[in-house]
């Protein structure tokens, strides 16, 4: 199953075109990297995956569900984390995640929120408040909520973003073994190409609300001819490379 099929997604803000007319599919259990400069479209495009924005045009299923008539059926068996979304701030760690537990009508919640926090080290920050985390702590309970449903599609928005590179590494392994163990598809949007590089098998390069480009990381730093995903990144982003393939750009990823 593709737990991603989005066709002809576009999204217009008046005469803005923050969107224009993408496809692509996300294979079930993939890790699927979203990249682009600020301004690609990259934010906007996960907010239509998520609901959160009504595409002005274009269809997406998540998960064989369609989102324009059976949206909360896909939202049953997802979700996202950013560390730029602030959740309630007076509301403690433990607060919060048991009010997404309750969202998500999780089994044996008290459970949950032990385990996850066990497992994300922030056992010691429940009875935090929110607002009285520092950015990197921020960051991991905002992962815990993402993770509270064991969601099946998980959008992930920068998710080690604030962390030191200790516990960013820590993440990442984290994912690893959570996309292993439960089968999970994750669609990641990340200025870190290193952690694109060692996360994803497939790259979707936005460029002026357009996918100029899709392919594996490696598959990518070797037709461009670099040395990583961070000088591919530049080439695109700059346009050291004006003739893009356009298959690569025009067909669906499998």
């Amino acid at each position: 199953m593709e737990a991603i099929r989005a066709e002809g997604l576009t999204k217009r803000y008046g005469s803005t075109l923050a969107v224009d007319a993408i496809s692509f599919t996300v294979p079930a259990g993939a890790t699927v990297g979203l990249l682009g400069g600020n301004g690609a479209g990259k934010t906007t495009t996960i907010a239509m995956l998520l609901g959160l924005l009504v595409p002005t045009a274009g269809r997406i299923h998540i998960l064989g569900h369609d989102m324009a008539r059976d949206r909360f059926a896909a939202l049953a068996v997802m979700n996202f984390s950013s560390p730029y979304v602030a959740l309630p701030a007076r509301l403690t760690v433990a607060e919060n995640l048991r009010v997404y537990g309750h969202l998500y009508d999780v089994p044996r919640l008290e459970t949950r929120i032990r385990d996850l926090a066990a497992e994300l080290d922030l056992t010691a920050l429940l009875r935090r408040r929110a607002g009285e985390l520092s950015a990197g702590q921020k960051t991991r309970v905002a992962l815990a909520k993402a993770l509270i449903n064991r969601p099946r599609l998980l959008l992930l928005d920068e998710p080690t973003a604030s962390l030191d590179p200790d516990m960013g590494d820590f993440v990442r392994s984290w994912l690893e073994r959570y996309r292993a163990a439960s089968g999970a598809t994750m669609l990641l949007a990340s200025h870190n190409m290193a952690e694109v590089e060692r996360l994803c098998d497939l790259v979707l390069m936005m460029k002026q609300g357009r996918i100029v480009d899709r392919e594996s990381p490696a598959a990518l730093i070797a037709r461009y001819g670099r040395q990583d995903l961070e000088e591919v990144f530049l080439d695109i982003a700059r346009n050291r490379r004006a003739a893009l393939a356009p298959a690569a750009a025009e067909t669906p990823a499998p």
